[in-house]
């Protein structure tokens, strides 16, 4: 992994990383530095548990999976935020770990679906904001756009089964919840 400049922290919930081409493109824009990925046993843990609910003959890639991510990141976990959930307030009690996580490891954004559940105001005492992933990754892409297009390049070269073209790439990444991160891309189609 290579730093540009003081990466900022965010901490991913599990429902950004539930989508493996949502999860394949904030882990590769991690990989090479445009911020730092964070999540918790306990995030780790419902991510697995939601995908093993719909498709549990995948165990053994899932395992793999998140095998593979502890290795590529194995500053990843944070662990030590059990003790702030009791005292924090958001609509979904659920979700209180994942807040005491983004505390715990100093984080700016948490990256996640659910907006709703993590309101400006439980999270701006804690310099905490709440962000969809393509709003995040469309905005890394905006800050340091020749990284993140050389991200974009290789996550395309890399998929071989099917391999994708740059306009179907740019059309799989709208269709599976990415349209502003598509949208930057088309402007780059020709390097893509």
């Amino acid at each position: 992994m290579r730093s540009i400049a003081d990466r900022f922290v965010v901490v991913l919930d599990a429902n950004v990383l539930y989508s493996f081409r949502v999860r394949d493109a904030l882990l590769r824009f991690a990989e090479i530095g445009l911020f730092r990925a964070r999540w918790s046993p306990t995030i780790i843990d419902e991510w697995r548990r939601s995908l093993l609910a719909r498709r549990p003959e995948l165990t053994a890639s899932i395992d793999a999976q998140i095998a593979a991510i502890a290795r590529a990141f194995p500053e990843g976990n944070v662990e030590g935020g059990e003790a702030l959930i009791a005292s924090l307030a958001l609509p979904d009690p659920d979700d209180r770990h994942v807040l005491a996580t983004a505390i715990r490891a100093g984080a700016e954004h948490i990256v996640t679906e659910n907006l709703k559940d993590f309101p400006d105001e439980a999270l701006r005492p804690f310099g905490i904001t709440a962000v969809t992933a393509d709003d995040f990754l469309a905005s890394s892409f905006e800050l340091y756009p020749s990284d993140a297009l050389r991200a974009m390049v290789r996550m395309r070269r890399d998929y071989a089964n099917p391999p994708f073209s740059p306009g179907a790439f740019v059309a799989d990444l709208q269709a599976k919840g990415l349209p502003k991160l598509a949208s930057l891309l088309k402007g780059s189609i020709d390097l893509l």
